[in-house]
């Protein structure tokens, strides 16, 4: 027993030095489902290595989604060990409307009453706590001018959670579909408003939106909401320099680059640079999907408050002279196609993430022909451009925001540490915790492993507080409700290894 403990206060210890968030990952990124492959335009057959196209979002499998319906009204996020609130029908009368909706400010207040499920612990989540739930197998409707919804496809998973497109009845647009989040914006937008960032599950994008009034209006917009409990650590980073030009994020076990590429690409060029880039001892960049990439962002920074991008300041990012001939910084290329309803160009437009100002052309007064170059979305906002094109032939930007147009944009390369682990024989990835956090007892799968092995849990000061034995097999039990809440981790060794992993006792 003395070796055991032994060996189990050094794992502790080389665990908290070295690898402990590659078994640790509070912040896992729900991969964004998208498996069509998609070409400059249309959907193409799977690219073959090396060959035009490959290694966009579909040439990869990251965490893939995976949802518990509670059958109370919740759903668990098993990725990321998030419990969510299944519909926005607040009012529970069985429609999803704009009678449902709430202001920025109702949807704050409103936690702190909000009970379901026997839980009273909900919050209103933040941005990349609601980003979380985004799926790229949506198809965007902007541009659609039917009434009926019933051919579109959300970007967030209807098997699992209610949704509802914005309220024709009450004059609302199909797009209107925002939701609420706690993210406000550390600068401001348009012409100096309180922002919050939301997503938008109708059109697949995160924009920066007025907590005020809308022009015209007297009421604060309204937002629809889903509320969350769980995992109070998602969404918070733990970047790490490793001194040779990369930065690492145990939180989501992923690894960057800490500079961009320098220069404003194509898509499909975005793509081949990943593809063929070796650096630091390692070949296996890629062109982030657009989650990984919004893991990234910083929403306490932006140019007009910190004079940088919204990024860490251990990465370095390229300044950029804007369409205003502004200082500025780039949008960042994801790997993410952002498909459309038109099937002649469904694969059209890819998705990016604004680390600078998320500019628009705005039209002052309406059809006046006056335009004004302004922060319409916010540092932090995802949205898209053509994959290939002429800048120049979108003067006055895209859409209702007139969103400026770049096509050329930025890249950011990153690559998955858990295949440095795995190469180690410490990870197996058929062996996870579920829930992560846990009230009073969490699941363990162990599988083909040669016989039962024993499992210890320690806190985090080193001490063996639990010891027992898990069986070969799928959803071992072990009772934690004697553990006080607190970090805690499970420590399991197989002659092939040993797995070593934090959990959150609630």
């Amino acid at each position: 027993m003395k070796n055991k403990n032994n060996y189990l206060f050094a794992l502790f210890a080389i665990t908290l030095l070295s690898i402990e968030g590659s078994f640790s990952q509070t912040y896992k990124i729900v991969d964004t489902g998208q498996e069509i492959f998609f070409g400059n335009s249309v959907s193409i057959s799977e690219p073959l290595e090396g060959s035009a196209f490959y290694g966009q979002d579909a040439s990869y499998s990251g965490n893939q989604p995976s949802y518990t319906d509670n059958g109370n009204g919740t759903v668990t996020d098993n990725v990321t060990g998030l419990m969510w609130q299944q519909s926005a029908d607040l009012n529970g009368d069985g429609f999803i409307n704009v009678d449902d909706k709430l202001s920025w400010a109702e949807a704050v207040a409103a936690a702190d009453t909000f009970s379901l499920g026997g839980y009273d612990d909900w919050r209103l989540p933040s941005i990349k706590e609601q980003y979380s739930l985004i799926l790229f197998s949506g198809l965007d409707p902007s541009g659609y001018e039917g009434t009926s919804t019933d051919d579109l496809v959300p970007f967030i998973d209807t098997e699992f959670f209610e949704f509802g497109y914005g309220d024709q009845d009450a004059g609302e647009r199909i797009i209107d579909a925002q939701f609420a989040t706690t993210t406000i914006y550390v600068s401001t937008t348009m012409m100096g408003d309180e922002t919050m960032f939301g997503v938008n599950f109708a059109d697949g994008r995160i924009k920066g939106y007025g907590t005020g009034p809308m022009p015209g209006q007297t009421d604060p917009k309204q937002f629809y909401v889903l509320y969350v409990r769980g995992n109070p650590q998602y969404g918070v980073n733990d970047f790490i320099d490793n001194l040779d030009g990369t930065i690492t994020d145990n939180a989501t076990g992923l690894m960057w680059m800490q500079d961009d590429n320098g220069t404003g690409v194509l898509w499909d060029a975005a793509l081949d640079y990943a593809e063929n880039f070796e650096f630091a001892g390692y070949d296996d960049w890629r062109l982030p999907n657009v989650k990984e990439l919004q893991s990234i962002v910083d929403y306490t920074r932006s140019p007009a408050t910190t004079s940088s991008a919204a990024i860490n300041s251990m990465f370095s990012s390229s300044q950029i002279i804007d369409e205003g001939e502004d200082i500025n910084y780039p949008f960042y290329w994801s790997a993410t196609t952002h498909a459309s309803w038109v099937t002649a160009a469904q694969g059209a437009n890819a998705a990016y993430v604004c680390f600078g100002e998320a500019l628009g052309w705005m039209e002052m007064p309406p059809e006046s022909g006056n335009y004004t170059l302004l922060d319409v979305h916010g540092a932090g906002a995802q949205r898209s451009d053509p994959k290939t094109g002429n800048p120049s032939d979108y003067p006055h930007g895209h859409g209702p925001q007139g969103d400026v147009i770049r096509i050329y944009n930025y890249v950011r390369l990153v690559r998955d540490i858990t295949s440095d682990i795995e190469s180690q024989g410490v990870f197996n990835d058929e062996m996870y915790i579920f829930p992560n956090p846990v009230d009073t007892h969490l699941n363990f799968n162990l599988l083909n492993a040669d016989k039962n092995v024993d499992f210890s849990i320690l806190n985090t000061s080193g001490q063996v507080v639990i010891t027992g034995t898990l069986q070969n097999q799928e959803n071992n039990i072990i009772n934690v409700e004697m553990l006080n809440a607190g970090v805690y981790f499970l420590s399991v060794t197989t002659t092939s290894g040993f797995y070593f992993d934090k959990f959150v006792k609630e």
